[in-house]
């Protein structure tokens, strides 16, 4: 029973650990958006720079995995707020609230027909590689 206790503190340290790696390169995101005056956000350019460290092996994957894991588990509370926010504005139920929903339903099914299409184009041209 001792050892579960342990396990538990050992997933928690892991965790903090890896929400702290990530957030240093949140921090060097805001940092060189600061430094260039880019008009990408910080946090964009910290993703990007967390991309490249793990493209090129300078971070390995299971240093953020499972940090990572749970945030994506987790994703839908971070948009809770804005969705509340919403109600602040009543006029988005009207007109301007349909043309809002209509343009998230057409750019949402773009993004996923695009997406859909290259990851096709990708799987046929890994395939062909492999043969």
């Amino acid at each position: 029973m001792y050892s579960g206790g342990v396990s538990i503190y050992k997933n928690i340290i892991t965790l903090l650990i890896q929400f702290s790696l990530i957030n240093v390169f949140f921090f060097i995101g805001l940092a060189l958006q600061d430094v260039t005056n880019l008009p990408i956000p910080g946090s964009i350019i910290g993703l990007i720079v967390l991309f490249i460290a793990l493209q090129t092996g300078i971070v390995k994957l299971h240093w953020i995995e499972k940090a990572g894991k749970w945030l994506l588990a987790e994703l839908l509370l971070f948009f809770i707020p804005a969705a509340v926010g919403i109600i602040q504005y009543p006029d988005l139920a009207g007109w301007s609230g349909f043309q809002l929903l209509l343009i998230i339903f057409i750019s949402t099914t773009l993004v996923m027909w695009v997406t859909g299409i290259v990851a096709d184009q990708l799987a046929k041209r890994r395939k062909e590689e492999t043969d």
